[in-house]
């Protein structure tokens, strides 16, 4: 008698692996919802922590921005001005931060059977982006307290959101797969959150650095290499307008390195991917 067994493999073919991807969309369901009702089905602290972890940085940054009297555009508060700024930071740091950690954490998933890894990072983002939207809550009642009315302009929001997912997908891609050979950079992802809050135009605005007078070119070419400084300044364009006009050199210099990120951080993902249950 005759034994048969059956062996399920990735498909090597590119076209086959996104038709994988499209394929196994209930797992991606299923892993967003799951984290989703993990963090707030009969809890209070999910729901919490959303609001409280971004009024606290609200908080801090609207401080730094007082004490050292940064610009701020005519006819908008400085509390609105950092609020803008803060919800998509937050959203980032968290879809950045979650996203690199998954693989490690969904390990045990990833050793018993075969499904695009590429699932476990993106779904990650999905959760991140509930809280982005509890938290948006945030900002309308600042604009309610301070009376202040976005223009057309707001209409335009989702596009910088889309870009802020871009950033948080193709750093946390790459950032994932290195995690898994090399788990020492699970020590550097807080140490790059950290210095990204800080070289981020959240407590002061990006006027600030591309209307100096004195500041050198080359400076203002690193400050539009950050990614989040275009998603940033096209919230604050978006929402509040007026002189928050975007500096388009920069703009564009961060649309490019963001796109540039996804394209990596997939290529990167892809190549390491078939190796992650090995070394995991």
């Amino acid at each position: 008698m005759s034994k048969h067994r059956i062996v399920i493999e990735p498909d090597t073919e590119d076209s086959n692996y996104w038709r994988d991807l499209w394929n196994f969309r209930g797992l991606f369901y299923f892993l967003a919802w799951r984290d989703i009702l993990v963090r707030y089905k009969q809890t209070v602290i999910g729901v919490m922590w959303s609001v409280a972890k971004p009024l606290l940085t609200i908080g801090v940054m609207w401080f730094i921005g007082w004490l050292f009297h940064s610009d701020v555009p005519t006819g908008v508060s400085r509390i609105l001005l950092v609020c803008t700024a803060t919800l998509p930071w937050q959203f980032f740091s968290s879809s950045f931060s979650e996203a690199s950690n998954s693989l490690i954490a969904n390990s045990n998933l990833l050793t018993k059977v075969y499904f695009p890894r590429l699932i476990v990072p993106a779904s990650t983002v999905i959760v991140c982006l509930v809280d982005f939207f509890i938290s948006f809550g945030i900002l309308i009642i600042i604009m309610v307290l301070t009376h202040y009315t976005p223009d057309i302009k707001i209409l335009m929001l989702p596009v910088f959101l889309l870009l802020a997912v871009i950033t948080s997908m193709g750093t946390g891609l790459f950032i994932a797969a290195l995690n898994v050979k090399y788990r020492d950079f699970r020590y550097l992802i807080p140490f790059i959150v950290q210095f990204g809050l800080y070289v981020s135009p959240i407590a002061f605005s990006s006027s600030m650095i591309y209307n100096h007078p004195t500041l050198p070119q080359a400076v203002k070419f690193i400050y539009s290499l950050n990614p989040m400084v275009g998603v940033i300044d096209g919230f604050r364009w978006s929402i509040l307008g007026g002189d928050t006009a975007i500096y388009i050199p920069g703009f564009l210099m961060s649309i490019a390195i963001s796109i540039l990120f996804l394209f990596v951080g997939i290529w990167y993902f892809r190549r390491m991917e078939k190796s992650f249950a090995d070394v995991i």
